[in-house]
């Protein structure tokens, strides 16, 4: 008997998926679930989420007509059953890899990604302004924004809300509550209430109501349309959504195909107005390892399909974050006053050890960079020791916060920065690439930046002693290099760095963990007769004049290198050797390494510096070529 071909195979994009009978959807989104756990066994990435939204993306392609209808993802997570549907199939397996898909949203991928993600809360703003495009352009294709009700908690989800209630513009967001977090129960009635107040019957009568309503006394209108509106409230809950001035329709069982198409079939008729479907999912769903894991497979490395043990790589080094948190609460036992804040990452930033040991002082506020850091801020201003920890990436959605609520006021909120530099897989929209530049810049901010796992120890106690204002420090993501681990932090003197080897000819100056690199470079050019100093400066602000004096004056090159961008520390470098005048006449050699000016794509960490050209062999050759000597490149991998 010939096997049957599997629905997948017959579905290469959207409008191959509307040639399918309803009936055969629920068979399509199993094997599109199968397909997404293999996938993602072979290379890690988000399970969890997108397993939780295959029934939705069937449904949303199979209900409107992708890519000229636009679907726009909220943070990107959910997104590889999306693009295993849009043409990417092929190509599933390379997602996070150099070279590969994105594991988020991209425009320059395909024209199925119609904006960019990774960061949260930004669907509604972006699906609003295609909705508006749309109208502006005499266009009659829908506008949907998917949001999670993680992403819920961030304020610019409401300002995005606000603005399209107040325009009154055709324009649907499917909330998908995969927490139960905000979902009151579903079942059966409340699918049979989502259907029957986005049908076209009820739509019909609540129309010609409203017709009539507005021949009555202005005040009698207010009454009936309150009544109608807090009646519906009361029977399908959305109350909230109904005063931003949304029509809430749900919540509805996100797996059951049943309840879904025939909702958004109704949602995507209406005819005009936004329109809020509230979705019911669980994460990891399908996949029993995912759905039993405490963070649902948020995020997993490469893992075995029928077993889903992860094959995490042994490490005999600590993990920059968990040192951090270890070091953190080392100081918490010696001062109550020490509070850890963190903005819904408790895991990865290890603070969720900090909240076992002290749950009254551990504060997660969600996805809500910018109140984090106010938050703060407040509670410096009363004789508290805040450490806001966000990564270095996500602490630029609070930067109007850091400047004006922090550094403005002189604050002692403490910014310990994971993620620094780059960050492999998950590409240019998770680097930590900018923080030296945009913290560098604001009065009254102490900057560090830890050469490894032992330094990051002495930051943290440096950091809870120093109360004079806000202090800020870096650390990258993973593993440390391996360094013998002090006991108990040490308190570094602010503003002043360390010479790790002396020389006489080349000096290298390191801010952050490419000391190792340094000190490889230092060993290769030691060998070909050029005496080199490694300089690991510890702080960009305030910047050790005497160590850069020093280095200046004393040897005939001077390299910088740090992992951030363009203006970073080597522009304070910069700045300070013109400003004394020890640029003058030339003598001295001086040359920056720092991340190119581009956005680099996905790959791992050490292809990413080797492409950034931040590794040893570069800095001998940055070096010999400052000396005018031919570089002879020695791969030192």
């Amino acid at each position: 008997m010939p096997v049957e071909t599997p629905l997948l195979d017959k579905v290469k994009v959207p409008a191959d998926l509307r040639k399918l009978e309803k009936s055969q959807l629920r068979q399509l989104a199993d094997e599109l679930r199968a397909e997404t756990i293999d996938a993602v066994s072979v290379t890690g990435g988000h399970l969890g989420s997108g397993l939780g939204v295959v029934e939705l993306t069937v449904a949303l392609h199979y209900i409107f007509n992708t890519p000229e209808d636009r679907i726009v993802w909220d943070v990107g997570h959910q997104c590889y059953p999306h693009k295993i549907l849009t043409g990417r199939r092929d190509r599933i397996r390379t997602l996070r890899q150099g070279g590969g898909l994105s594991g988020f949203t991209k425009r320059s991928e395909s024209e199925y990604d119609p904006f960019g993600a990774a960061h949260a809360a930004t669907s509604i703003s972006a699906a609003l302004g295609f909705a508006r495009a749309r109208d502006h352009l005499g266009k009659k294709n829908h506008a949907i924004a998917v949001i999670g009700d993680g992403s819920m908690s961030a304020g610019m989800a409401y300002e995005g809300m606000n603005n399209a209630g107040h325009l009154g513009t055709k324009f649907i967001v499917i909330l998908n509550d995969n927490d139960m977090s905000i979902a009151p129960p579903v079942g059966a009635m409340s699918a049979y209430l989502a259907r029957a107040t986005s049908g076209k019957v009820y739509q019909k009568v609540r129309k010609v109501s409203k017709n009539f309503v507005k021949r009555l006394p202005h005040a009698l209108q207010e009454k009936i349309e309150q009544l109608e509106e807090y009646g519906r409230g009361m029977m399908t809950g959305g109350t909230l959504f109904e005063e931003l001035g949304f029509y809430y329709v749900g919540p509805i069982d996100g797996h059951n195909l049943d309840h879904l198409i025939p909702v958004l079939e109704n949602v995507r008729d209406m005819e005009d107005g936004p329109v809020l479907v509230h979705v019911v999912t669980k994460k990891g769903k399908g996949y029993a390892p995912a759905e039993e894991a405490a963070d649902k497979g948020h995020g997993v490395v490469k893992f075995d399909p029928a077993t889903g043990k992860q094959h995490k790589p042994a490490s005999n080094a600590p993990a920059y974050q968990k040192v951090f948190a270890q070091a953190l609460i080392k100081e918490a036992e010696k001062d109550p006053r020490i509070v850890a804040i963190n903005a819904a990452m408790p895991s990865g930033t290890s603070l969720d050890l900090f909240a076992e040991k002290f749950p009254d002082r551990c504060y997660d506020v969600g996805i809500a960079e910018q109140h984090a850091v106010t938050f703060a801020g407040g509670l410096a201003a009363d004789g508290m020791k805040p450490f806001c920890a966000i990564y270095s990436t996500f602490l630029q959605r609070a930067y109007d916060s850091v400047v004006h609520d922090i550094a403005l006021q002189n604050l002692p909120v403490r910014f310990p920065m994971d993620r620094a530099g780059l960050v492999g897989a998950d590409g240019a929209t998770h680097a930590g690439s900018f923080d030296i530049a945009y913290l560098g810049c604001l009065p009254n901010m102490v900057l560090m930046a830890c050469s490894d796992e032992a330094e990051l120890v002495h930051m943290t106690a440096t950091a809870a002693a120093y109360d004079e204002g806000p202090i800020a420090y870096r650390y990258p993501r993973g593993e440390g290099v391996g360094v013998d681990m002090p006991p108990v932090g040490r308190v570094l003197e602010i503003g002043k760095g360390r010479i790790v080897r002396e020389g006489t000819k080349v000096a290298i100056l390191s801010y952050g963990t490419r000391l190792a690199e340094a000190l490889k470079a230092a060993e290769v050019l030691e060998a070909q007769g050029i005496s080199t100093t490694v300089a690991d400066a510890r702080f960009a602000k305030p910047l050790d004049h005497d160590l850069v004096k020093r280095l200046a004056r004393h040897h005939e090159v001077l390299v910088t290198i740090e992992e951030g961008s363009v203006g970073g520390f080597g522009a304070f470098v910069l700045h300070y050797l013109s400003g004394e005048g020890l640029l003058d006449g030339g003598r001295l050699k001086v040359r920056t390494m720092t991340l190119p000016d581009v956005y680099q794509d996905q790959d791992s960490p050490a292809k990413m510096y080797d492409a950034a050209r931040l590794n040893a062999p570069h800095i001998v050759e940055r070096a010999k070529s400052a000396l005018g000597l031919a570089a002879n490149v020695v791969n030192l991998r």
